[in-house]
């Protein structure tokens, strides 16, 4: 009696576990994302803001010196790219 029930148990937690019309269902591409911003920024300068609420806004209008490029992995150095900057070096032994 109990590995009947344990049986049909399996079988429905089984049976519910598969989507309706047997395939899974899929958002469909492109459209627009809408996000919620509970905050209004209290200022456009992202170098005086504290919070992502004027930075994530206004990084589309000021440029970085450096961006990543979003066509090779980012396990890189390749992947450094100018924005600003026209020239970098760095140390390899650290800050002297």
């Amino acid at each position: 009696m109990k590995q009947n029930l344990r049986a049909a148990v399996a079988a429905s937690v089984l049976l519910a576990a598969i989507p309706v019309g047997g395939m899974a269902f899929a958002q469909k591409q492109g459209g627009i994302l809408k996000t919620y911003d509970p905050d209004s920024p209290g200022g456009l300068s992202i170098q005086e803001e504290a919070t992502v609420f004027a930075r994530g806004p206004m990084m589309g209008v000021f440029n970085n010196l450096i961006m990543y490029d979003q066509h090779v992995p980012q396990n890189s150095l390749a992947s450094i790219v100018p924005d600003l900057a026209t020239d970098w070096s760095w140390n390899e032994e650290g800050p002297s």
